[in-house]
């Protein structure tokens, strides 16, 4: 089968590094409103979380978190309590959140410490319309993706592990935006961030199994077989599936947080004592 042209079509790698007095982050030429995917530069966390940590529950001082929000939320011009995050747990759901979703001013570290109000629930997704809201999401090797919708003015962030990805959870959130707030998919700009890539993604079979249910034909150009393991795309696989879903503005980071994890978290690379960067999107500076 002739492979479609359009999904094969050389992705967009426009990706800017920006310094605000040492918080070093990422952003995407297609996404025209604050965001940004942190790195691990410009904190003040230490040892095995140096230094810009926004991980909640990794076991890093919960002073040392909170202090570190405080400089992203600087760095963007955005509020320190307008921050929404969810308990991430590989799956598919996708939530509408609010202002009353937010963490209370000043208020980070473990969940015990973070009165929020309405407590983390489960969801890899969150999309919003509300302009007092800084969508969060954590990632240390998996896909991190920003959406952005100019004419509806909404915003969506997306957490991307392989088996989101397999279950499809990019379209998920598109769909969600249409169903919620009317979105049309190709008025939707996606950013897929830093994240492990083919060089440094080795699996097993049911990898290779779970996406080739999930795209067909098309995951053959997310998998390269290499001895008796499989070298997995997943920024390929999400911006197919993003494709799919029906936009026409996708950007994708060419760095693997693997590779650079002098610049990135590594789940894999560090066996999982790390610290989290986040991906950060708002539909204006809310300072």
């Amino acid at each position: 089968m002739e492979p479609d042209g359009e999904i094969l079509a050389r992705p967009i790698m426009s990706f800017s590094e920006n310094n605000v007095d040492g918080v070093i982050y990422m952003t995407a030429g297609n996404i025209k409103t604050t965001h940004a995917f942190t790195t691990r530069f410009g904190g003040v966390s230490s040892g095995a979380f140096e230094s810009l940590n926004l991980g909640l529950n990794l076991g890093d001082s919960p002073d040392n978190v909170k202090k570190n929000y405080e400089l992203v939320s600087e760095a963007l011009k955005i509020s320190p309590g307008s921050f929404v995050r969810s308990n991430q747990v590989h799956g598919t759901d996708i939530r509408v959140v609010t202002r009353a979703d937010c963490c209370a001013p000043n208020a980070f570290g473990p969940p015990a410490l973070c009165p929020l109000s309405p407590p983390p629930r489960a969801a890899d997704g969150l999309v919003t319309r509300d302009r007092c809201v800084a969508l969060t999401i954590f990632t240390a090797d998996c896909v991190p993706i920003l959406l952005h919708d100019p004419v509806r003015s909404v915003i969506g962030a997306v957490h991307a592990g392989w088996r989101g990805t397999a279950a499809d959870i990019a379209g998920a959130a598109v769909r969600k935006m249409a169903g919620e707030f009317s979105c049309r998919p190709a008025d939707i700009t996606a950013a897929v961030g830093p994240a492990i890539s083919v060089c440094c993604y080795d699996t097993d079979s049911d990898v290779a199994d779970a996406l080739r249910a999930a795209l067909g034909d098309s995951a053959e150009y997310c998998i390269a077989p290499r001895s008796n393991k499989y070298m997995i795309n997943l920024k390929e696989a999400n911006r197919i599936l993003l494709v799919k879903a029906g936009l026409r503005s996708i950007f994708v980071s060419d760095e693997c947080t693997s590779c650079q994890s002098g610049k990135y978290w590594s789940h894999r690379r560090t066996k999982g004592v790390r610290g989290s960067q986040a991906a950060i999107i708002a539909l204006e500076r809310i300072q």
